[in-house]
């Protein structure tokens, strides 16, 4: 008789970080905001062991900071932490194009482009929610087939902590356009077989703090200074 697998259990220590991370994704836990341990073990009405575990996971992806006496702020994105994000991942994905780019086949690439087109469709509907999940698999295309999963993780963290923290309303159309230029520039290296290329530009174009900074500044700061309800960028 076959012996069914055991289904997967998340620990209490998973479900309460799955619930922060959802309240801090839809702005109801604000960065610059200051959580107190007790205060939020009372209201979930769990013991505070499992809830610093969370917390303290929380902290090591870098979404909050311990502070003694102060309590655990969730931290802001700043102008200069997303120079450090944008540069740390564009050399990952560099680094990741270095690494497999030998494995990256004709179908791969005719996936992103196809992913590419289905952005550009998604743009025409004003349907970001779909450019997001379509952008964030053209990435996933290469990416997921490192076989360095600590890599594929810490990518996957800081671009959460770019787009996810919160999720914001608005967007900059004229960026997302860009974006998928960009993306065809992309494929045009890979169809070349010129990886270097490829991972060049990632990093120094598409990753680039100083090519993206006017958007960066006009999205995360210029709408926020206007009193506009901004939502994410779909960027990746």
């Amino acid at each position: 008789m076959p012996i069914s697998p055991i289904p997967e259990v998340k620990s209490l220590r998973e479900h309460v970080y799955d619930f922060l991370r959802k309240e801090m994704n839809s702005g109801k836990i604000k960065p610059g905001s200051f959580l107190n341990l007790n205060e939020l073990s009372q209201n979930l009405g769990i013991s505070k062991t499992p809830l610093r575990d969370a917390l303290l996971h929380l902290e090591a992806e870098g979404f909050v900071t311990f502070f003694p006496r102060k309590g655990i702020m969730v931290n802001m994105l700043t102008l200069e932490k997303i120079r450090d994000i944008y540069e740390i991942i564009g050399a990952l994905e560099a680094q990741t194009i270095y690494s497999v780019g030998e494995k990256i086949t004709t179908k791969d690439i005719d996936r992103m482009d196809a992913l590419n087109q289905e952005m550009r469709d998604a743009l025409e509907k004003d349907d970001f929610p779909l450019f997001y999940e379509k952008n964030l698999q053209f990435h996933d295309t290469y990416i997921n087939l490192s076989r360095n999963q600590e890599l594929v993780h810490t990518v996957q963290i800081l671009k959460q902590r770019l787009y996810d923290f919160p999720r914001l309303s608005g967007f900059v159309k004229e960026w997302e356009v860009r974006s998928t230029g960009e993306h065809e520039d992309i494929i045009h290296r890979l169809r070349q077989g010129d990886l270097w290329a490829v991972a060049d530009y990632i990093r120094d174009i598409h990753w680039s703090f100083k090519v993206q900074e006017r958007f960066i500044r006009k999205y995360y700061f210029l709408q926020q200074e206007q009193g506009n309800s901004p939502r994410r960028s779909s960027r990746s």
